[in-house]
Parts: C-alpha cells; sequence; structure tokens
C-alpha cells in the first residue's frame, strides 16, 4: 500500500486531490501544511494523518518523509523550500515527487497567449525556473506540471499534455482535471510520467487568453 505525502495540503488544488486519492486508491496519505489542524478536515482517520509544519521546518520535514513513496508539491515558488525538499527526500530514500508549477517556464508558450502570459506573470516564472531547475538536476523520479491557468468547474477533468519539445496547447484547466492526473500519475506503473516535465492544459481552450479573463 503507497504512502503519499501531500505538501500544502491545504491547497486548492490538494482540496480536490484528497478526496480523489481517497475515493479512487487505497493510499494512505500524510497531509502536511502550517496550521494544518486548523485548516484541514480528516474524513477518514484510518488513511489520513495531519502534520503540522512549514517548508523550512527541516526537523519536521524530514519526520514527514518516514515511509512515503511517493511526494506531491502544491507549490513551486520558494527556492530554498524546494530544496529543503529534495533533501529531506533524499535522506529518507524516497524517489518519486510530483511538483505542480506554471506555464511559461521553458519558453513553451507561443503567441499572443504567450506575451499575456509572461505580461500577468513574468516574475512567477523566473522564481519558478529556478525551482524546476533544482529538481530536473535531481535524482528523483520526477513529473513537473506546467499548469495552465486555474478555474474551478465539478465534473470538468479535461486535460491534455504537451512534452517539453512541445508548444503549450492551451490557455486554462480546471483544477479538478489536475487532481485527476495527479491519481492517474500516482497509479501509473509504467513510468512513462518519470522524469517528465508536461504542459497540462484543458483541451480545446488555444485561445488569446483564459474564458475567465
Amino acid at each position: 500500500m503507497k504512502t503519499v505525502l501531500i505538501l500544502g495540503a491545504a491547497g486548492q488544488i490538494s482540496s480536490y486531490l484528497i478526496p480523489a486519492l481517497l475515493q479512487q486508491t487505497d493510499f494512505n496519505l500524510k497531509l502536511y501544511a502550517r496550521n494544518a489542524n486548523n485548516r484541514i478536515k480528516v474524513t477518514d482517520p484510518s488513511r489520513e494523518t495531519i502534520i503540522d509544519g512549514d517548508f523550512n521546518d527541516k526537523d519536521t520535514l524530514n519526520q514527514a518523509m518516514d515511509g512515503v513513496d511517493a511526494v506531491y508539491l502544491n507549490e513551486m515558488r520558494d527556492l530554498d523550500s524546494v530544496k529543503n525538499i529534495v533533501a529531506a527526500m533524499d535522506a529518507n530514500h524516497v524517489r518519486q515527487f510530483i511538483g505542480a508549477t506554471v506555464l511559461g517556464i521553458e519558453d513553451e508558450v507561443k503567441g499572443a497567449f504567450g506575451q499575456w502570459n509572461t505580461s500577468m506573470i513574468e516574475s512567477s516564472i523566473t522564481k519558478r525556473i529556478k525551482t524546476a531547475k533544482v529538481i530536473k538536476n535531481s535524482d528523483l523520479t520526477y513529473t513537473l506540471l506546467r499548469l495552465a491557468w486555474l478555474y474551478n468547474k465539478d465534473g470538468n477533468t479535461n486535460y491534455e499534455l504537451t512534452d517539453s519539445d512541445q508548444p503549450f496547447g492551451g490557455t486554462q484547466v480546471t483544477r479538478q482535471a489536475v487532481a485527476q492526473l495527479i491519481v492517474n500519475i500516482l497509479q501509473d506503473e509504467s513510468r512513462k510520467y518519470a522524469r517528465k516535465s508536461l504542459g497540462v492544459n484543458e483541451p480545446n481552450t488555444n485561445w488569446d487568453k483564459p474564458s475567465f479573463y
């Protein structure tokens, strides 16, 4: 039985990922967040463990990695945090890493949408280029998710993927779809997602900007 550590478990994607994992798998979940006890409601105490901590708390992070098979990181903004997470994974021999980051970190978003995207989140892209490099230079079995602009829509779990050498495919994707993709990656045993940086978007959304802007 796999144990998954969700870092940033109080985040919006995590709020869809946790119930999806509980419903679709038999995995045990470690839910790591700041003020976690106040922000996360456990629905299955036999499978969910709450851990209160932040990513700069190296001792708590190391303890959280004990017995873990895979790690999902909900946010890749902070360079020191990502370095701490990689170090804790290495120290505890945890190999599988899934990280949510933003589109544009590989100069893969072209045309009018690419220009709009850069104008909106250029500083975010710059930070996440650095954190992605840390992951790519590690020996982890990583999957980086370069996410299109996020929104919520119950029942919409449609996504399509592009590789690093392909232009990004669309402008938006639901958090529900991202959560389902993470479930699929965690369940996959073929290693087709291993050491990949994947663009993630909703099909048929190749516009100049997301529909909600």
